[in-house]
């Protein structure tokens, strides 16, 4: 099973891409270290102050990639002061 966890990131003051490329960049790489999991920007790469980052992982049973994604959209929320999350969407395929 694969869940995908799409986060809506605003990053409030960013005048260029560059800035926002040097915002969101330590952001996935410690959501990858942490939490084991593949991370990438997926869309809204021409917006400086709007990004959509994807969050996904793969394993056998629902509910603990729920439990672990649920964790990461927490950690992004309390732990990322570069930035808020304006919506965030888990899906299961």
């Amino acid at each position: 099973m694969l869940a995908l966890l799409t986060l809506h990131l605003h990053l409030p003051g960013c005048t260029s891409l560059k800035e926002k490329r040097g915002r969101l960049k330590p952001l996935l790489h410690r959501l990858h270290r942490e939490f084991n999991l593949s991370v990438a920007e997926m869309g809204l790469q021409d917006h400086w102050q709007q990004a959509l980052v994807g969050c996904a992982m793969v394993g056998n049973e629902r509910i603990p990639l729920e439990q672990s994604l649920q964790a990461v959209s927490r950690w992004v929320e309390g732990n990322w002061p570069d930035g808020a999350v304006l919506d965030g969407k888990l899906e299961f395929i």
